[in-house]
């Protein structure tokens, strides 16, 4: 191992003994299973919002998306338009509805908790059906993060891609099941300030090493499809199927953000964290864009994904090690950026441990199996959780050859369809009942798991053993199962609320002193 690869490892290991140390700060202010899970409603406003943000990009934002724009071109940069707006709509519409009406709602701790005190669910039906769907997805969006950071660790240290997923899948799962919450807020604001400053600085020293009169001409000598005008052509159609209208109705429906609002301490925080979290998500999502297309350029004569084996998805990585690795003196620095990436991805797989152990331990276990539990033993149970669902994710994960674009797509896919329109129309719709949120939710999951995993359509052609090969929905389509899946959830919801008891006085009642404490 050379003298570079040393110093980039030290920042590396120096940058994960400061997540585990504040995972073990707050290993012993978790009391309870509230702490655990919300912190005890405490969060101030600028954690509250970079932890949100932080969660919610995870390591597509230097990893996905700027891989995508630099294979495809500029047309991608609809996705972070999507994500923007979603961004926004989501803190301007249901962060302060959501975050009054879980507290109004019996104090609700989880996103299936409240939906089942919004609609007095007596029966529990809502509380196991939104469980079950988020330890689903839960577990493809963890694996995402996780093969995002073993795509990280064997780019930059050459191990085995196993080697390196297991690594970074046992340093969050340390200071996860450590510290809970708050230790999983508090690691998220340092890495959301980390992304901040390597999505920043890395696209802007690029460009002016390349040189700004030189970028389009290199562009265009790169290769890139239709020339260098249409890659830089925001209205080239790119052919993917993610679209900024998909992304925008997923953003409803994602349990691990809609957390964040539920943990704010109170309305002044929760305006404050609107401010900071929109500006810090304009400047990200920006920034990655122009990932994209400076490292097209930077790179070159080397085309990832082309002349070379390693992703596209790499482009950040392998623009930081070319900006600092040349000089002994700047690779610690290197290495601290490189950990921008490992931030992603880890206050995105923190998280979904977290809520996926809050769908288990009190949703499933303390609601539903054993309702008399005490709070140390839902703790313990939230805990061996974590260890498992990381297993599980690991396992999903050890394909080196998956795509994290492609996991996370799925798994936005299933939240956004089960959970979107329901967690709206809770919020804003007085008459939506109890059958119209579990045919919603149903309906959602299951359009999802139908159109993105089971093969339905014959192609005409046999494998090497003779079986008719078959595809998908969603590739004989073309069409995005959030799509599908978010109308198809929403005109469930609609029809069984209108063709079914009204809500009772309690329901109508809480609804409208939700609505007055905003008044």
């Amino acid at each position: 191992m050379d003298r570079t690869v040393i110093w980039i490892l030290l920042a590396f290991v120096a940058y994960m003994i400061v997540m585990i140390v504040i995972g073990a700060m707050y290993a012993g202010k978790t009391k309870n299973s509230e702490d655990f899970f919300l912190g005890g409603r405490n969060l101030n406003g600028w954690v509250a919002a970079l932890s949100a943000q932080a969660s919610d990009m995870s390591g597509w934002l230097l990893m996905g998306l700027p891989g995508s724009v630099y294979a495809f071109g500029t047309g991608q940069a609809w996705i972070a338009v999507g994500l923007f707006i979603g961004t926004v709509c989501n803190w301007l519409f249901v962060s302060s509805r959501l975050r009054r009406y879980t507290i109004t709602a019996n104090n609700s701790l989880t996103l299936p908790a409240y939906l089942e005190n919004r609609f007095h669910d007596r029966k529990r039906i809502l509380l196991i059906t939104s469980s079950v769907v988020i330890v689903i997805f839960f577990l493809v969006y963890t694996a995402s993060a996780l093969t995002a950071g073993g795509k990280l660790f064997s780019s930059v240290f050459g191990v085995d891609y196993k080697i390196a997923l297991t690594i970074g899948a046992i340093v969050i799962l340390i200071y996860t099941f450590l510290g809970g919450f708050m230790a999983v807020c508090t690691t998220d604001f340092i890495q959301g300030m980390l992304m901040l400053v390597g999505v920043l600085c890395i696209p802007i020293l690029a460009y002016f090493l390349v040189g700004p009169q030189n970028l389009i001409g290199i562009l265009g000598e790169s290769g890139v499809a239709g020339g260098a005008s249409s890659f830089l052509n925001i209205m080239e159609d790119s052919g993917s199927k993610v679209s900024a209208v998909y992304i925008i109705l997923g953003y409803f429906g994602m349990p691990h953000i809609l957390v964040r609002f539920m943990a704010v301490a109170n309305e002044k925080e929760l305006k404050k964290s609107k401010v900071i979290a929109i500006i810090w998500v304009a400047l990200s999502l920006t920034f990655a864009v122009l990932i994209g297309i400076v490292g097209r350029a930077y790179l070159y004569p080397e085309i990832l994904g082309e002349t070379t084996s390693i992703s596209a998805e790499n482009v950040f990585i392998e623009m930081i090690k070319k900006v600092f690795t040349s000089d002994l003196h700047l690779a610690f620095l290197g290495g601290l950026f490189l950990c921008g990436i490992l931030a992603a991805i880890m206050s995105t797989a923190d998280s979904q441990l977290l809520v996926t152990s809050s769908a288990v331990a009190e949703d499933l276990f303390k609601g539903v199996f054993k309702k008399d539990a005490k709070d140390k033993t839902v703790l313990n149970v939230s805990r061996a959780t974590v260890v498992i669902v990381a297993v599980l994710a690991y396992i999903i994960a050890l394909n080196p050859d998956s795509s994290v674009m492609g996991l996370v797509s799925n798994a936005w896919a299933g939240f956004g369809a089960a959970f979107g329109p329901i967690v709206l129309l809770s919020l804003y719709w007085k008459r939506v009942n109890l059958p119209g949120a579990i045919a919603g939710i149903v309906s959602g999951a299951a359009t999802v798991i139908v159109w993105d995993y089971i093969p339905l359509i014959s192609t005409g052609a046999v494998d090497e053993q003779g079986s008719v090969i078959r595809n998908t929905l969603a590739t004989q389509t073309g069409l995005y199962s959030l799509a599908i899946g978010f109308v198809i959830s929403l005109l469930m919801i609609v029809g069984f609320t209108l063709f079914t008891k009204a809500p009772s006085d309690e329901i109508l009642a809480e609804f409208d002193e939700m609505i007055q404490v905003e008044d």
